[in-house]
């Protein structure tokens, strides 16, 4: 995380830019610098869930009574002393981070797998050396501060930019967190999470401008040393050649550094003492080996540049070579320079001029004083004006041009006479060119632009260079983007029409203005009515094709396309956006795969306000991921909570998205980046939505969100359990009381999917959920296990992962239950889960799994008969695994047994062989595809190539249960 390497110099090289400081003298300081401001501190929240995290048990699924109380004391401590906290999240994975992120998943994996080997070998809970942190806490600590009435908010890219953003813009206090962009990034103070001691509100802030002074570099260097060094973008081992080159020639090594510290030293050296030499003379490309990699390279510089920030290090044209000219009368002494300058006399003041010699012509100019820069100017004397105005030296004629100041930069700019009005404007050379034409002042951006006469109304119209044809071309003002379009003449109307540029052929279209969406849409023209159709660009064919206004859902639409499907605009979602790398600034592409404006406001707006997961990423990008989860990868009898989800996962998108509506899969894919074992993460696994089985049919998302008539709350619980395909079981589970309502659901689902779930497994989940009800967070923490069992580690993982993902499909059907009653602090809890499994499975009854509490017990005989009812309405039924040990011997079997059923209801041929190994084509491939399933519009998955086949055989693990209209035996 951060820079490759400078947490560690920072501690070892240079720890005099780390100071202790105290949060309540800050506060108290920043108050009298700012009255009536209140001193506030933007927490990077995704650093601090490991200091967060205090409770001793972690291996268990998670101590959330605990957890939560210690939230509330670290929000208290700094509300009692006027600080107030804002917590930023992850909302989404950018693509040049997403290597990195694949590369720590795979990490964690292998101490997973180090986890489970040691509980198996010790049966006991690791050191905190290993530690882990629970499934879910990111997800759930947004609701916990939000409970604790803190303001969360959920990024829309990489939360290190906002947060930095929001710390630079507001005047903030400072950044807390552990990560050493902050060092990089130009904002407010950052202080280190590690170091905080929370009772005595110190900890250390480590300054950017002590590291600038120790490494003999600017505030604006950084961002180009952490790029050098290699960060979440640019990879460690990009420039490792460049370093070593440096770390070869520096002549400054001293033995107790270390070797990170060494190459800190010398790129930081080579960058005072060679890139300095050449900054605003040479690009970067032509002082570093970026190669092929110049685009990400200056993107990763960029990516540290917060609104209204620039770069010295993106390169800037030098200003115009000047030259003078003019004869030697006498020589004067330079007051800055102390030297003698020659001089002549100005026969229209009278007065003596300092004069210079033009090199090329050998001859003496006149010269005056810039009064911004100090700096002399050459003059000369424009036959219409009479009067000397500076002047500069044309690179191409090596002849004198008058000059003017502009008055937004304060540079010098040359001049040309106007034929039209005889006088003096403006002039700029392209480069294709090499010929000086007039420009005008753009009122937007306030800088120079050539324009040429139009010759028809004889007005100046600005125009742009062609990067193909090399030559001029018209341009006019986008009222709605601000930004230059170019032209062309319409043959029939003699006017300048906007112009859209095919990238395929190079080739300009003429564009109109689409009224509904205020967007240029390229158009061509009607051989008989001679008016103008908008087209749209088939990304297969590269060819314009026609097209019509549905005039019930108001949009483009191909002809012949069915209105049914509501295409969405082309022109909405061209992934192509070209960033401009001199004034590049990090923004977030609205390239949606939903339409509705509306839909995408509402979702937008959940998100940022962290009351949603995952459905903006859904509708967006269309791209969603999901960390490491404890899970082991050696036991075949229970599956990955990746694929017991997917379904749901299914139906939402089928919700979100929409399904075509004829079952035919006609939806876009969604991407999923889910980790679980046998997935090298190299591409994401591409799922289709899934129809789901509603009566009177899917509700459409402006009713589940923005309806607020009766009645619309029970089609909104509809859906939901439609999600998770529950719907026969509505009026049993709506029945249940909170906060078991949804556990109960989850339970049924989880049963109905997994056929290694037992009725041990659902006392212990149903005992610890009333249990927890009664007990204090002091009494879970005196909680004390006779031992840890791996199975059980699993299961609470995988009840947490239910969790969140009953607060996806809650967000996505318009929050038809309250987020409080799956909060894992109200039903769940690690450590009481597990004792109460390790109970079941000595076979305690009952009585003594609700520890004899008479009220608890009727509770959990009505719980767990809607749970069982609900799973024989889908042909599940839940046995005890004593009557699958006496009725299936070895079906119990661990860790790789192979018997275990598949989805077919047969075992696998090949003891110890991971599901995935078996290959498509396989036997049980060949019988999944033979397979329907006798609910509508559940298909078996039929695989889109060889690549993704893992997304599409998900119900190919021999642990996951497919659902038959049958019994278990």
């Amino acid at each position: 995380m951060g820079v490759r390497g400078l947490q560690g110099f920072v501690g070892s090289t240079c720890p005099h830019i780390c100071t202790v400081v105290n949060f309540k003298e800050l506060a108290e300081h920043h108050r009298n610098q700012h009255p009536g401001c209140t001193p506030t501190i933007v927490v990077d929240a995704m650093c601090c869930l490991r200091y967060w995290y205090t409770p001793e048990s972690w291996i268990c699924g998670g101590q959330w009574r605990e957890y939560f109380s210690s939230l509330r004391d670290f929000v208290k401590t700094f509300t009692t002393v006027g600080i107030k906290l804002i917590f930023f999240f992850d909302g989404m994975v950018e693509q040049e981070k997403r290597d990195e992120w694949v590369k720590r998943r795979l990490k964690n994996n292998r101490e997973i797998s180090r986890i489970f080997h040691y509980i198996k070998s010790h049966k006991e809970q690791p050191g905190r050396n290993m530690f882990f942190i629970p499934s879910g806490l990111a997800i759930f600590t947004r609701f916990a501060l939000k409970a604790l009435g803190q303001e969360t908010l959920c990024s829309l890219q990489e939360a290190d930019y906002e947060v930095a953003s929001y710390g630079f813009q507001n005047n903030c206090l400072g950044i807390l967190g552990e990560d050493t962009d902050y060092l990089i990034y130009d904002t407010c103070p950052y202080f280190s999470i590690g170091d905080l001691c929370l009772e005595s509100l110190s900890t250390v802030m480590l300054c950017r401008k002590k590291l600038c002074e120790s490494l003999n570099i600017n505030v604006a260097d950084l961002p180009l040393l952490a790029c050098l060094l290699g960060n979440d973008i640019i990879p460690e081992g990009m420039f490792e050649s460049f370093r070593y080159k440096c770390l070869s020639s520096y002549t400054s090594v001293k033995e107790n550094f270390d070797k990170k510290g060494n190459v800190i030293l010398a790129v930081a050296d080579h960058i005072s003492k060679v890139l300095h030499l050449h900054q605003g003379e040479k690009k970067l490309e032509d002082m570093l080996p970026l190669g092929p990699n110049k685009a990400l390279f200056y993107k990763g510089v960029a990516s540290y540049l917060l609104p209204g920030q620039k770069s010295p290090w993106f390169f800037q044209k030098p200003k115009s070579l000047i030259s003078l000219d003019k004869q030697v009368v006498s020589m004067s002494s330079d007051p800055e320079s102390k030297q003698g300058v020659p001089m002549c006399i100005d026969y229209g003041s009278k007065q003596g001029l300092p004069m210079c010699t033009d090199p090329e012509s050998n001859q003496g100019f006149p010269m005056c004083t810039d009064p911004e820069s100090n700096q002399g100017f050459p003059m000369c004397t424009p036959p219409e004006s009479k009067q000397a105005v500076p002047m500069c030296t044309d690179p191409e004629s090596k002849q004198g041009v008058p000059m003017c100041t502009d008055p937004e930069s304060k540079q010098g700019v040359p001049m040309c006479t106007d034929p039209e009005s005889k006088q003096e404007v403006p002039m700029c050379t392209p480069p294709e060119s090499r010929q000086g034409v007039p420009m005008c002042t753009d009122p937007e951006s306030r800088q120079g632009v050539p324009v040429c006469t139009d010759p028809e109304s004889r007005q100046e119209v600005p125009v742009c260079t062609d990067p193909e044809s090399r030559q001029g071309v018209p341009v006019c003002t986008d009222p709605e983007s601000k930004q230059g379009v170019s032209m062309c003449t319409d043959p029939e109307s003699k006017q300048g029409v906007p112009m859209y540029t095919d990238p395929e052929f190079k080739q300009g279209i003429p564009m109109y203005t689409d009224p509904e969406f205020k967007q240029g849409v390229p158009m061509c023209t009607d051989s008989k009515s001679k008016q103008g159709i908008p087209i749209y660009i088939d990304p297969e064919s590269r060819q314009g094709v026609p097209m019509c206004t549905d005039p019930e859902i108001k949009q483009k639409l191909p002809p012949g396309a069915d209105p049914e499907f509501k295409l969405e605009a082309p022109m909405c979602t061209n992934p192509a956006i070209k960033e401009d790398l001199v004034n590049m600034e990090p923004e977030v592409k609205q390239v949606t795969l939903v339409s509705d404006p509306d839909i995408l406001k509402v979702a937008r707006a959940h998100h940022v306000q962290a009351e949603s997961y995952l459905v903006y990423n859904i509708m967006s990008s269309g791209e969603i991921e999901c960390s490491n989860t404890l899970e082991d990868a050696l036991d075949q009898a229970l599956p990955s909570q990746a694929f017991v989800y997917r379904p749901v996962r299914q139906r939402v998108y089928s919700l979100l998205l929409g399904d075509g509506g004829d079952g035919t899969g006609t939806c876009p894919t969604v991407k999923e980046w889910f980790v679980y074992s046998g997935n090298p993460l190299r591409h994401p696994d591409l799922v289709r939505p899934l129809q789901m089985n509603i009566p009177g049919g899917t509700p459409n998302l402006k009713l589940l969100w923005l309806n607020q008539e009766p009645g619309t709350q029970a089609r909104r619980v509809e859906a939901l359990l439609g999600c998770f395909d529950l719907s026969s079981s509505r009026e049993e589970l709506q029945a249940v009381e909170n906060p078991f309502r949804a556990l109960c659901c989850l339970l049924t689902y989880l049963f109905v999917q997994v056929d290694t779930l037992c009725l041990e497994d659902l006392h212990a989940f149903i005992a610890q959920a009333l249990c927890l009800q009664g007990k204090s967070t002091v009494q879970l923490v005196d909680l004390q296990l006779d031992y840890i069992d791996s199975r059980a580690v699993q299961l609470g993982s995988l009840l947490v992962r239910g969790l969140t993902t009953l607060v996806l499909v809650n967000s996505a059907c318009g929050f038809p239950w309250r987020t409080s009653d799956f909060m894992p602090w109200n039903v769940f809890d690690g450590k009481l889960f597990h004792q109460k499994y390790l109970q079941s499975e000595k076979g305690y009854a009952a009585e003594a799994l609700v520890e004899h509490n008479r009220s608890r017990l009727t509770r959990f005989h009505a719980l767990k008969s809607v749970v069982c009812k609900a799973c024989a309405k889908e042909n599940r039924r839940i046995v005890s695994r004593q009557h699958w040990r006496s009725h299936q011997p070895g079906r119990w079997g661990r860790q790789g047994s192979g018997s275990h059923r598949t989805s077919s209801g047969c075992s696998r041929a090949d003891p110890g062989q991971h599901w995935r190994d078996s290959g498509p084509g396989g036997p049980t491939d060949a019988r999944l595809r033979r397979r329907t399933d006798a609910r509508a519009g559940e298909r078996p998955f039929r695989s889109l190539d060889a690549e993704h086949r893992a997304s599409d055989l998900a119900y190919l693990q021999p642990r996951l249960r497919i659902r038959e209209r049958r019994t278990l035996h």
